[in-house]
């Protein structure tokens, strides 16, 4: 006898309802960005008429960072997750930014919507400095969505939107330079290739960095040689920068603390999954350290290693007043749908 169901010979199992669900459609988001549309430069001034400061800001930051997950996002730009969707949401429909979720792995929940730059964005943004986007250095064909470094990027990513958040809500500090590590190699690049070089300034103190991000992926004692390159460095250019290690345990800071042996360079560790105040805090253990010392702010860091004079890298600014002005006003305003 034929099933009446599905025309086989014989029986078989009801549909269930947890079955059929897998059977509907469903509108995903997708782990790689589809190929974007093709860019028409006659909407272009249309599409500059619609961006504002912010939104120029967000994809300076795309294009020099690479990528940007919507809580960093909203760190760095926005003070809710409503506003933050949607404005982003708005960009993408633009083509100035595309996105991607990756996949987190089995059991570990959805990944947050991943934003890199789009290419109407990057033709926009070529545009208002006034150069080609060749020039901008865009090419919309790097697989960032695929890349083997994504999970790195965003945890450096990570450590300077909490920098930035935490400027944007204390009149006293200021996230005042954050060089990616593209701009890094540039620079430094014959000598040592830090994730990216930063400069926080808090309650009139002031510390230039070099930051190495650590994900567990590397042996420990690939990670402490890394501290011959910035000797190298400070030797070539009379600058002593502190290197400030991020490391994902307390055990493996623990066993990298071992092999940090007396060095000329200033050298400190923490780690970013048990410190809820973010890098900025309270965290920093510079090395060696001396027996009971406490863990430092990131700021009074300066005073960390009294043998040495801190150098710092006449390129950056020392002064944000600039900056600080733009920052004040698009966090005053409310956001407007466009």
């Amino acid at each position: 006898m034929s099933c009446t169901r599905c025309g086989c010979s014989g029986s078989c199992q009801p549909v269930t309802r947890k079955a059929a669900a897998r059977k509907l459609p469903r509108l995903t988001i997708q782990p790689i960005p589809a190929s974007q549309p093709r860019l028409d430069h006659a909407a272009l001034p249309a599409l500059a008429a619609r961006l504002t400061e912010r939104d120029y800001q967000i994809l300076d930051h795309l294009h020099r960072h690479r990528v940007l997950t919507t809580h960093q996002v909203q760190r760095m730009f926005f003070g809710i997750a409503q506003a933050t969707r949607k404005r982003m949401t708005t960009l993408f429909e633009l083509n100035a930014v595309t996105r991607f979720r990756p996949w987190a792995g089995y059991g570990a929940g959805s990944a947050p919507i991943h934003w890199a730059l789009g290419k109407a964005g990057a033709a926009a943004l070529a545009a208002r400095h006034a150069i080609t986007v060749k020039e901008l250095g865009y090419d919309p064909e790097i697989p960032v969505a695929v890349s083997s470094r994504l999970n790195h990027q965003i945890g450096v990513n990570d450590f300077f939107s909490h920098l930035h958040h935490d400027a944007r809500y204390r009149p006293d500090a200021h996230l005042r330079a954050w060089q990616s590590e593209k701009e890094c190699t540039k620079i430094w690049g014959d000598l040592a290739r830090p994730d990216a070089y930063g400069c926080w300034s808090e309650g009139g103190r002031q510390i230039d960095f070099f930051l190495e991000h650590d994900t567990g992926t590397e042996p420990l004692k690939r990670v402490a040689d890394k501290l011959h390159d910035y000797l190298n460095l400070a030797e070539a250019t009379r600058i002593i920068t502190p290197v400030l290690f991020w490391l994902p345990s307390a055990a493996r800071e623990t066993h990298l603390r071992k092999l940090l042996t007396a060095t000329d360079l200033p050298v400190a560790t923490a780690v970013h999954t048990t410190h809820n105040d973010g890098p900025a805090g309270a965290c920093w253990l510079p090395a060696p350290a001396e027996a009971g010392q406490q863990r430092m702010r990131l700021a009074h860091l300066d005073t960390g290693w009294p043998h040495l004079t801190l150098g710092r890298n006449p390129d950056q600014p020392t002064t944000t007043t600039d900056d600080d002005a733009f920052l004040d006003r698009i966090f005053g305003e409310e956001e407007t749908g466009r």
